[in-house]
Parts: C-alpha cells; structure tokens; sequence
C-alpha cells in the first residue's frame, strides 16, 4: 500500500519506548486509526511530511504528550485541537498557519511552543514572538495561551451577548405578540359589543314599529266600529214607531173594551147592575158636557 496515505508502515517497528516517528515518511494523511491502537505512544513525530491538514478525528489521540508537526503544510488545526489536553510540547515551525481554533485555550497543560515561520496574524505573530531557546519557546506557549483564552472568553462574552441580545429579542417578539393578541381580542370584543347594541337598536327599532304598528290597528278598530254604532239612532224611530203603535193598539183595545162595556150595560140586562148604572151615568154625563162643548163652540163662532 502507498506510503502517502501512511496506512503500508508498520507503526510498531517505529516505536521505541513510548516515542514514535513518522518523519520524512512522505505522508500527506495521518494513519489516525493506526495511531490510536498504540496508546503507549505519547510521543509522535510528524514533521518534515507533505500534511496539509489534519483530520477531525486527530483529536481522539488525548494520549499525547509530545507532537511535532513542524515542516509540513499545514493550514489549519482542527477546530476541537484543544481536546488534546494532555499536550505539553507542541511544535509547528514551518507551516502555513495564519490563526489557531479557540479551543486551542483548553490546552492548559502546554509549556512548549514554536510557531515560528509561519504566516501568522500580526497580533497572534506579536504574542508569539520568538522560539530561538527554551525559555522564548515556553514564553510563547504561556503567552499564547493566554492570547487564546481572551480571545476565548471574547467570543464567549460576545456570544452571551448575542444570545442575551436573541432572548431580549425573543421576549419583545413575545411582548409584541402578547400586545397585538390583546389588541385583537379588545378589537374583537368592541365588535361584538357594536354588534350587541346594534342588535339591540334593531329590536328597539322592531319593537317600537310593532308597538305603533299595534296602536294604528287599534285606532282603525275604533273608526270602524264608530259607524256602526251611529248608524243606531235611525233604528231609534224605528223603535218609537213600534212602540207609538203599541200604545195605539193597547188604547184602541181599551177603546173597545170601553164600548163593548158600555153597549152591554145599554142592550142587555145588566143595565139594572150597580156597576152599569154607573157606567150609563158616566156617559150620560160625558155626552153632556161634549153637548154643553159644543153649544159653547157655536156661540163662539156666532159672537165672532
């Protein structure tokens, strides 16, 4: 198998002790599976290879203690480098590096690095300085340490402002709904108030033309019936006729009576009765003074 890709070494025949070296072997991958089977190697040596990344799960190896990636073309870091806690010696001269992750603050077990030659951003070049001796090489590795963890705590800071700045968002959106579901319901109870006394002015409306409907009905009734009780009286002579002729039957039937007594106490033999004399007395008397009456009227007529 290619020697590129790492995977045709035997990795057991380079370790010595608990130090492996891969340099110069021409890998452009890391045999990472390879290199996790052999935990004892705290100590790996990758430099002077053609690496210009590193794969993600490079930072399973937590067993290192000791890497060398100097000389390659790396770059970039993976962005969980910082998993490497257990790294005290870390040396990437002659890379391609511009920044480091963030998380390469969690490495707090660092006291060695050397970032020189490589094309680092002028803040990050400025902290870094200079890995010429020992002392400037653990210099470096505290100072950039605590570079990344303000750059660390920075992204931190501002991402707690991002999200603090999102949950201010959040509860004005919400406060905002809130405001507009209250408008809405107040809007909708308005209009069903509206809808209330406009429907109550309708039966008010309803009622009250019914009401005069009812009156109009009842005054017609009374004009109607007006007539039929004037056109009463005409019955009234009708009445006084019939009554007028009553009287005149009941006088005519005493008339006769009167006659029929008279002629049975001048004709027949109750003229001797007590009560005829009177009668025939009566009359006698009766045709006399209408005698008397009428021989006053002739005088009259003759002194006239």
């Amino acid at each position: 198998m290619s020697r590129g890709s790492g995977k045709g070494l035997s990795l057991k025949d380079k370790l010595d002790g608990n130090e492996l070296d891969l340099s110069l072997c021409d890998l452009n991958e890391v045999p990472v599976r390879e290199l996790a089977a052999l935990p004892k190697a705290t100590i790996l040596d990758l430099s002077c290879n053609n690496l210009v990344s590193l794969p993600s799960d490079f930072c399973s190896l937590m067993h290192l203690v000791k890497l060398d990636l100097s000389k390659n073309r790396l770059q970039q870091l993976p962005l969980d480098f910082g998993r490497l806690i257990n790294l005290q010696h870390l040396d990437l001269l002659n890379n391609r590096l511009v920044t480091l992750p963030v998380s390469f603050a969690q490495l707090k077990n660092l006291k060695w690095l050397d970032l020189k030659d490589n094309p680092l951003d002028p803040v990050l070049a400025k902290v870094a300085g200079d890995c010429l001796d020992e002392k400037q090489c653990k210099q470096a590795a505290v100072k950039v340490l605590q570079h990344m963890k303000a750059i660390q705590s920075e992204q931190d800071r501002q991402r707690q402002q991002k999200l603090q700045a999102e949950r201010e968002m959040e509860k004005k959106r919400e406060a905002e709904q809130r405001a507009k579901e209250a408008q809405e319901r107040e809007l909708r109870k308005r209009e069903k108030a509206e809808e209330k006394e406009r429907r109550r002015r309708e039966y008010d409306a309803q009622k009250a033309a019914k009401q005069e409907m009812e009156k109009k009905n009842k005054k017609e009734t009374v004009h109607t019936r007006k007539p039929a009780s004037s056109s009463h009286p005409p019955q009234h002579p009708r009445h006084k006729l019939s009554w007028s002729r009553s009287v005149l039957r009941v006088l005519l039937f005493v008339l006769f009576c009167i006659l029929c007594t008279l002629a049975a106490c001048k004709l027949t033999e109750l003229q001797h009765q007590p009560l005829c004399i009177s009668v025939n007395t009566l009359y006698e008397d009766m045709v006399a003074a209408l005698q008397n009456h009428k021989t006053l009227q002739n005088m009259l007529q003759h002194n006239s």
